[in-house]
């Protein structure tokens, strides 16, 4: 297919190292992959006035698969931001290399539906070991499994026609260990744990706690690390359900009054990695809750949004516009590798 590149700059010579964050800077149209000090070492999209198939749209979610970033643009709602009063459609899961040529694609820019090839604010993706790609089809409802060839071979609920089994706007899924699927089933404030065969056989909800789920992953040590973007919190649940860890991201007073934090992820080294989406930040906090790292500008007010809204092509340090997603290249504690790392015919 046909692609026209979006980088900015020629590839860095620090592209895809270890370390480095991977940032789906949602309302700026781009994802970047920073190093750890905030320089942006590699960027796909042109910016917060482009809309156009040249950028990823409101960007929800993004993934390194070796050299290569899986990203899911899911446009942006009318009425949301100055650049877009009237919202632009962007339902594409897209697969670019290096270089931000397009090497695939499932979706279409500028089209909604469920049909054959049509998405409908696809939030998340996931590269799986087998080389699938799980995909979360928010606006349907649906968490699908599509081949390369753009065949759906599983999907969710599928068969499951149970009333309370089904699905209100799904934010995320994980493939895990043992075969079975982790959801966030945002709307329905809960995490759901289901087998191939479309059964639920665990449900998160930290004792009833939880508001607008919107992501869940499993931890090495059985608990699930869960974004409670309706509380403003991360929030960590034994397998019991029972509330182990939490942080919220509003205590601070420059915090807008619902920051609605939508990606909190657990690294190697014990800290978690937090999209502090309107609070235009992505933050590092350790586990005693301190922050020990911040990309963004500093905190300043603000109603729906905050004042510190920013964009660079140089530094993360000059700004972000509601970050959904962020991820530390090379750590895939508690997600799905995109391959068996260990060769034991698993995904861990």
């Amino acid at each position: 297919m046909a692609a026209v590149p979006a980088n900015a700059f020629d590839l860095d010579r620090h592209f895809n190292q270890p370390g480095d964050i991977l940032i789906a800077d949602q309302f700026n149209n781009r994802v970047i992959e920073a190093d750890p000090d905030g320089r942006i070492v590699w960027q796909f999209g042109l910016g917060p006035n482009d809309f156009s198939p040249q950028s990823i749209i409101g960007c929800n979610d993004a993934q390194r698969v070796g050299p290569f970033t899986l990203m899911a643009g899911t446009g942006t709602p009318p009425g949301v931001i100055p650049q877009a009063p009237n919202g632009a459609v962007d339902n594409r899961v897209i697969l670019v290399d290096p270089f931000g040529r397009v090497v695939w694609q499932y979706g279409q820019f500028g089209q909604t539906g469920s049909g054959f090839n049509l998405l409908s604010a696809p939030v998340q993706s996931t590269w799986l070991p087998d080389g699938h790609v799980l995909i979360t089809d928010q606006g349907n409802d649906r968490i699908i499994e599509v081949t390369l060839e753009k065949k759906i071979v599983w999907s969710y609920p599928g068969l499951n026609t149970n009333a309370a089994d089904q699905l209100n706007s799904p934010n995320s899924a994980e493939l895990l260990e043992n075969g079975h699927i982790l959801i966030s089933d945002e709307n329905n404030n809960r995490a759901i744990e289901v087998t191939r065969d479309d059964h639920i056989v665990k449900t998160f909800t930290a004792g009833g706690t939880l508001g607008a789920v919107a992501f869940a992953s499993r931890l090495p040590d059985g608990d699930t690390l869960l974004t409670d973007a309706g509380n403003s919190r991360a929030v960590e649940v034994n397998p019991e359900d029972g509330i182990v860890w939490q942080y919220y991201t509003d205590t601070d007073p420059l915090s807008v009054s619902a920051p609605a934090p939508t990606r909190a992820i657990r690294l190697r080294d014990g800290d978690t990695l937090i999209s502090d989406q309107f609070n235009n930040r992505v933050i590092r906090v350790n586990p005693e809750g301190v922050i020990v790292a911040s990309y963004g500008l500093p905190l300043a007010g603000g109603g729906s949004i905050g004042n510190n809204v920013g964009y660079s092509l140089f530094s993360t340090q000059d700004g972000l516009y509601s970050p959904y997603d962020a991820k530390v290249v090379g750590d895939y504690t508690g997600l799905t590798p995109p391959i068996d790392f260990d060769g034991d015919a698993d995904n861990h």
